[in-house]
């Protein structure tokens, strides 16, 4: 028979919400995980993974996995404008032997946290989709149907954490409100290509006019493309190339605006169809009062010009479960089954606290440094001040958290419940 009463239930199996599975399930609580889709799934991801973060990766026990699937380590910083670009060093993290970020397509990376989930006992749904979201604080009822039999559970638990995407809703918010199309809203694409001529261990970033992209070389000598296009743009890069597809269209307008990119993908050949999604909707969707905890895109979205996505969503996977554990720590009832929303709602007080210290700085540098990006005359002042002092370019990269090792802030205790966990796996 299966179990549908937890401690805990976490929608959505991304890096977010796989990541605070783990740690709360390595606790000892009971949790599930629900997931709509299967893995292995390609994502419109940049999937760099800055240094910061290599560190969670081994408390959750795939950092060796990690490096030897990844691609080469990142230590340079690429800004590429029309036929002009200048070099400069990211910076290395200070940690010893986790000093570099690098890139893993989004399709290894989930299954790594998926399996290591399910290695720490959780109960992992998938594919089985949310159908409805009922309760509060203290008693949530999630009804779930499976995507391949159509069986349908109705799942309970004290706590509920929201690990979906940016353009999903969860049933109790309603439907998203649909706005009028507007010629400044960004459309996301992205693309695989095998034998293209990037260097190893650089991480490009595109300036475009009409919008912004990166490049890197990632595992498996996959390069991977992606960008962010203005709506007015896509629409007259759909003009220019009617016979092509959307995302077709997008790589011709790369190739011609860009001597980076056309010189990269010159010999190239594309893996598998351009992935679109959109209209992104960066900003802060946390709030202190929040039934039920968010993280990831659920909690807030940058620009993914810093390239800080995965960034965040593992990052504010750390603070809520280091939040939630510790508080548990602190003298709860014996089982320590997570209580009402008195107790709920001082975690979420101090975790929306946490999460806008780290991450509020970061949402702000984004926006500004990608609408520069985006206008040409900006760009080009971008340009040729990091071309009179590269170091402009690494100071934005420590000042946008690339750096940052999050783990410092406070270990998660994994013995509150369990036995302690050995992360050399």
């Amino acid at each position: 028979m299966m179990q549908t009463v937890f401690d805990a239930l976490v929608i959505g199996a991304g890096p977010a919400g796989s990541a605070a599975a783990i740690l709360l399930g390595r606790a000892g609580w009971s949790v599930a995980l629900i997931e709509k889709r299967e893995f292995p799934r390609r994502k419109v991801c940049g999937e760099c993974l800055a240094s910061s973060n290599l560190s969670i990766l081994d408390a959750l026990g795939i950092g060796r996995a990690y490096r030897a699937a990844a691609g080469p380590e990142l230590k340079q910083l690429a800004f590429l404008h029309g036929d002009r670009h200048v070099l400069a060093e990211l910076p290395p993290g200070d940690i010893e032997g986790l000093r570099w970020g690098r890139a893993l397509g989004r399709d290894t990376m989930d299954t790594l946290l998926r399996d290591q989930a399910l290695a720490a006992g959780v109960t992992v749904l998938q594919p089985w989709a949310v159908q409805a979201v009922d309760g509060r604080a203290g008693d949530w009822q999630v009804r779930v149907r499976a995507v391949d039999s159509g069986i349908t559970r109705r799942l309970r638990a004290p706590l509920a954490i929201a690990a979906h995407g940016s353009w999903e809703v969860l049933p109790s918010g309603g439907a998203r409100r649909p706005r009028p199309r507007r010629c400044a809203e960004l459309i996301a694409f992205k693309a695989n290509f095998l034998g293209a001529a990037l260097q190893e261990g650089v991480l490009s970033v595109l300036a475009l006019d009409g919008g912004y992209g990166g490049m890197v070389l990632a595992d498996a000598g996959v390069t991977t493309v992606a960008c962010c296009v203005r709506r007015d743009r896509l629409d007259a890069c759909r003009r220019a190339r009617p016979e092509l597809r959307a995302g077709e269209a997008v790589e011709a307008w790369l190739r011609q605006d860009c001597l980076g990119v056309r010189t990269a993908l010159a010999s190239a050949h594309r893996q598998g169809p351009w992935l679109a999604a959109g209209p992104l909707d960066p900003g802060i969707r946390l709030r202190a009062d929040d039934g039920m905890f968010r993280i990831g895109n659920a909690a807030g979205e940058a620009h993914p010009i810093v390239g800080e996505g995965m960034s965040m969503a593992l990052q504010s996977a750390w603070l809520l479960s280091t939040e939630l554990i510790q508080f548990e720590a602190r003298g709860l009832p014996s089982r320590g089954l997570p209580p009402g929303a008195a107790w709920q709602a001082e975690v979420a007080a101090r975790y929306a606290t946490a999460w806008r210290r780290q991450f509020a700085p970061r949402l702000r540098l984004a926006a500004s440094f990608a609408h520069a990006a985006m206008h040409p005359a900006t760009s080009a002042l971008l340009l040729g001040a990091a071309r009179m002092w590269p170091g402009l370019l690494t100071r934005g990269a420590v000042w946008s958290g690339k750096t940052r090792d999050i783990t410092r802030r406070g270990a998660t205790n994994s013995q509150t419940r369990g036995d302690s966990h050995d992360d050399n796996l």
